[in-house]
């Protein structure tokens, strides 16, 4: 029964790599709204989204059991990405782009790693709160600012772009995966909730549920139209990785200049 339940609040649990709270009121409300998805992912994460994924991504002891296990499951995702940075073991001195940055989760590291960092968030509060986690630790190699991702510009060694593709609708992925790799003169790693069909189920299965807060809409991806858009731009896939924990899924891919 706790891992059934597990299942089903994955549907609904909340923002950044996993799938909103929302009952099918809400849904349909959301259906009809002419408010776009990027209003509405940047009026959550300055507001009631930046206290509550503050505390996740953090070590605040003021989180629930799902909340932890979120932290849990977006810190391996992070510590995946920078054994892969590890093992190339050439990141010092390099540029690093991160977009969708949020407090800094992967950003912080890079820097800390040696590369010249210009991160991003379309959330003041998100890169206002990385800057200050930034300077905190004496970090002088990485600028944040508030940016959506679309407006990033400039030419960068690396793109990384993580948990930030649920917020792009289906129609606008293939364009995203393509700004990425426009900024990118060497590599680009992004995540995304891949749509399975047992992920679909989930989510549908978790809208029967009603949330007690309305986050953000989501959206999962089919893996290979992220993988034709990364090859469309002159990207080849050289590394993947999952993961999957019970309130958290995120699919890796590092993809390389060709």
């Amino acid at each position: 029964m706790k891992q059934s339940i597990a299942l089903i609040a994955l549907a609904f649990a909340g923002a950044s790599a996993f799938l909103p709270q929302r009952n099918c009121q809400n849904a349909f409300i959301s259906l009809l709204s002419s408010v776009d998805d990027k209003t509405e992912v940047r009026e959550y994460f300055n507001t009631e989204g930046f206290s509550r994924w503050n505390k996740i991504y953090s070590e605040s002891d003021e989180v629930n059991s799902v909340q932890l296990d979120i932290r849990t499951g977006h810190g391996q995702t992070i510590q995946k990405i920078l054994n892969w940075v590890e093992a190339d073991g050439d990141i010092k001195g390099k540029s690093v782009c991160d977009c969708g940055c949020g407090v800094g989760s992967l950003a912080i590291p890079l820097a800390q790693m040696g590369a010249e960092v210009s991160a991003s968030d379309i959330s003041d509060s998100m890169a206002n709160e990385a800057a200050r986690r930034a300077k905190e630790l004496g970090i002088e190699n990485a600028k944040f600012y508030t940016s959506d991702l679309e407006s990033v510009s400039g030419k960068y060694d690396t793109v990384t772009c993580v948990d930030v593709a649920i917020h792009y609708p289906t129609d606008k992925m293939a364009e995203m995966v393509e700004h990425l790799c426009s900024l990118s003169n060497d590599r680009v790693i992004i995540s995304f909730a891949p749509k399975t069909w047992y992920y679909v189920f989930l989510k549908k299965v978790g809208e029967l549920f009603p949330g007690p807060s309305k986050t953000t809409r989501a959206y999962l991806h089919e893996e290979s139209v992220v993988r034709d858009a990364l090859k469309k731009a002159g990207f080849e896939v050289a590394r993947d990785e999952m993961t999957a924990t019970n309130f958290y899924f995120s699919r890796m891919l590092e993809a390389k200049k060709v």
